[in-house]
């Protein structure tokens, strides 16, 4: 879970025209040395297919973000035969990290919201009850 650095790209392959969003997450990291100032890491992150249109659609540079996936490192040489090497994680989950304070969407699963006709302007469901048949 971490902070977008920049709004993610978004393009498609050249073979089958697959969409492929890449953003980068700024990690704190959990341990501070006294007297130091906390610490981040920068991660590569690529999302692919329906994932990557959300992505792109939806998140955008400062917005916290979390994400499920996996771990992918890659080599290739460059044109003076220099092998470089990158790892990426590859995104099978993301999901809205920020509270809804924060202006984010409080973790809110993607396809997972209500209607917009059961809640009220708070955001809260709307419920009927009977005192007769309460469960308790």
């Amino acid at each position: 879970m971490g902070r977008l650095t920049k709004d993610p790209e978004l393009r498609y392959t050249n073979t089958n025209s697959t969409p492929l969003a890449s953003f980068s997450l700024a990690v704190n990291r959990r341990f501070t040395r006294q007297g130091e100032e906390r610490q981040a890491d920068f991660i590569n992150i690529t999302a692919w297919g329906k994932t990557a249109e959300f992505v792109k659609n939806y998140f955008a540079k400062g917005q916290q973000v979390a994400v499920v996936g996996r771990i992918q490192t890659r080599s290739w040489d460059d044109e003076a035969g220099k092998r470089h090497y990158a790892t990426d994680v590859v995104a099978e989950e993301v999901y809205f990290a920020d509270s809804k304070r924060g202006g984010g969407e409080g973790g809110m699963q993607p396809g997972r919201e209500r209607p917009q006709s059961m809640q009220d302007d708070d955001g809260f469901a709307t419920v009927e009850e009977d005192d007769d048949e309460l469960p308790f």
